[in-house]
C-alpha cells in the first residue's frame, strides 16, 4: 500500500486526507487506521497537517463554532480559547482526546519521528587485522546479555564490551545502561586477530576503581548467617522464649547441670486413643 500511494503521488499530489480514498488498494479500513498519521501539508484544511483523524474534524469544527471563530484562529491559541469548553468537550469526546486534541492544534506540520543521526564507522578500518590496541571507534550495540554488551564496529566482527567495562559506576542491570541499536563510542582493549575476538570498553578515559557491594555472610550450606547478640552458648529462639515469658510473668524453660533445657509439666497421660494395642500397657505380669 505504500508503494502504491508513493506511485499515486508522483502523478498528482494530494489535495486532502480524504483523496487516501483513491490509492489502489487503500480500503475504507485502512484508511481509518492510517489516516491519523498522514500529514497533507498543502491541504485546505488546516486539520490535515496535523495527528487529529478525520473521524474527530466535526466536533473541532463545533468547538469553533461554539466560541466564534474559525478552524485556523482557534489554532491561533488552542489551549487558552478551548480550556473554558473542557468540562463540556471531555464528556463528549473523552478527556485524553480533548487533551490530545488540544496538543496536536499547537503544533501543526510537526514531524512525529525522531531526528536522524548519521552513523559512520572508522573509514581506516575494515578488518580484525586492521585494529590496533587503544583504538576509538563508533560503533552500534546488537546485542545485549547479562555479562555484557556486543558492538559492531564495522571489522565483521562484534566486540565484547564486558559488563566491568560500561561504566565507572556499578551497573546492576546491563539495559539501564545501554540497549540494542545504540551508537556508542567504544576503545579497543585487547584484540586475538587469529581467533578474531575483540575486547572492547566504553570507558574512554582513565578508569577508576567500582566500589564493590559488600557480600552477604553465609554459612557452611550457602544460606545467610543469622547474627546472634545474645549471651555465649545462647540461641536466639531460647532467648526470645525467655523475654516472651519475663513479659508475661512466666518462669522461662528450666536448665539441668549439664547446660540442657527441660520442661516441667503437671499434665496426666493420656491413653492413646483408638489403637488396639493401648489395652497391653494394662495388663501385668502373672
Amino acid at each position: 500500500i505504500a508503494n502504491h500511494i508513493v506511485e499515486y503521488r508522483k502523478e498528482k499530489l494530494f489535495e486532502d486526507r480524504q483523496e487516501f480514498l483513491k490509492v489502489s488498494n487503500f480500503s475504507s479500513k485502512a484508511f481509518e487506521q492510517a489516516a491519523g498519521f498522514l500529514r497533507v501539508l498543502d491541504s485546505q484544511s488546516a486539520l490535515d497537517r496535523t495527528g487529529i483523524h478525520p473521524e474527530r474534524y466535526s466536533a473541532i469544527h463545533d468547538m469553533a463554532q461554539e466560541i466564534g471563530l474559525s478552524v485556523s484562529q482557534l489554532m491561533e491559541a488552542p489551549r487558552e480559547k478551548l480550556t473554558p469548553l473542557k468540562e463540556k468537550w471531555s464528556k463528549l469526546v473523552g478527556e485524553y482526546t480533548f487533551d490530545d486534541i488540544i496538543s496536536e492544534l499547537e503544533k501543526p506540520g510537526r514531524d512525529p519521528r525522531d531526528i536522524f543521526k548519521v552513523f559512520k564507522y572508522r573509514e581506516d578500518i575494515h578488518e580484525v587485522s586492521d585494529l590496533e590496541k587503544n583504538m576509538i571507534c563508533p560503533g552500534i550495540v546488537t546485542n545485549v546479555t547479562n555479562f555484557g554488551a556486543f558492538v559492531d564496529i564495522g571489522v565483521h566482527q562484534d566486540g565484547l564490551v564486558h559488563i566491568s567495562e560500561l561504566s565507572n559506576q556499578f551497573v546492576s542491570d546491563i539495559r539501564q545502561v545501554v540497549n540494542p541499536g545504540d551508537q556508542v563510542q567504544v576503545k579497543v582493549l585487547e584484540v586475538d586477530k587469529e581467533k578474531k575476538q575483540i575486547s572492547l570498553s566504553m570507558i574512554l578515559g582513565e578508569k577508576q576503581a567500582v566500589e564493590k557491594r559488600p557480600a552477604k555472610k553465609t554459612n557452611s550450606k550457602g544460606q545467610p548467617r543469622s547474627s546472634n547478640k545474645g549471651k555465649p552458648g545462647e540461641s536466639r529462639g531460647s532467648k526470645r522464649s525467655a523475654d516472651s515469658a519475663k513479659r508475661s510473668g512466666k518462669k522461662g524453660p528450666r536448665r539441668d547441670s549439664g547446660g540442657k533445657t527441660s520442661r516441667k509439666t503437671d499434665r496426666p497421660s493420656r491413653k492413646p486413643f483408638n489403637n488396639p494395642f493401648a489395652a497391653l500397657t494394662d495388663m501385668k505380669d502373672s
